[in-house]
């Protein structure tokens, strides 16, 4: 689907249309992975589908389009995407992990029985996978008005450290303190995401 205007909807399952002088694409589709589905198959089919719109960003958009990709697992989608579309800066593309970090908040909020605006600054780690790590090392929460830390809010490490995690514009923060049990938690999803990539990779190359 493309904006040709903004009062104007073009409905199309055609790429020169949709993808045509794109200033800005939200990839929201991907496949779901199905009962009994082995991993690889899941990320074959997602290829199939990241790397035909990340072909057609490279043919028909803007070479300054801004790309989001929303479709799970989207950081190897969004991979998929930017090494389609070769010429496209790398910076240009996104990936996003709002259910995550909507999930990460809300049980913070209903931890601290505030409402979950009154959460921020958690990070979300790693793909839509289960070595996903939510970070609130630099959380803050809103309670009776001011600002605290996420840790002296919930006043429960265990559970932080615990339970929390197995529940389950845009620029890089630099700088950041990162203490050894965080850093161990996002070398494990960072191990995860290689793995992941290596066999999108593996994918392309036999194209």
């Amino acid at each position: 689907m493309g904006l040709s205007s903004p009062t104007e909807i073009v409905a199309t399952d055609k790429v020169e249309v949709a993808f045509k002088n794109l200033d800005a694409a939200i990839l929201v589709g991907s496949m779901p992975r199905r009962e009994g589905m082995e991993r690889k198959d899941l990320l074959k089919a997602n290829m199939a589908i990241f790397e035909t719109q990340g072909t057609a960003l490279e043919k028909y958009a803007k070479k300054a389009v801004k790309v989001l990709v929303v479709g799970n697992p989207a950081n190897t989608n969004c991979l998929i995407a930017m090494k389609s579309a070769p010429s496209i800066p790398k910076e240009n593309f996104s990936c996003l992990t709002r259910l995550d970090h909507n999930r990460a908040r809300s049980q913070v909020a209903m931890r601290c029985n505030v409402p979950a605006t009154h959460v921020k600054n958690v990070i979300i780690w790693g793909d839509h996978l289960s070595k996903q790590y939510p970070d609130v090392h630099h959380c803050k929460v809103n309670v009776s008005g001011g600002e605290v830390a996420c840790f002296d809010a919930v006043k429960d490490e265990a559970w932080l450290k615990g339970d929390f995690i197995t529940n389950k514009s845009w620029k890089i923060v630099e700088g950041l303190p990162i203490d050894d049990f965080s850093k161990a938690k996002m070398e494990a999803t960072a191990t995860e995401l290689i793995d992941e990539r290596d066999t999108a990779m593996e994918f392309l190359a036999k194209k």
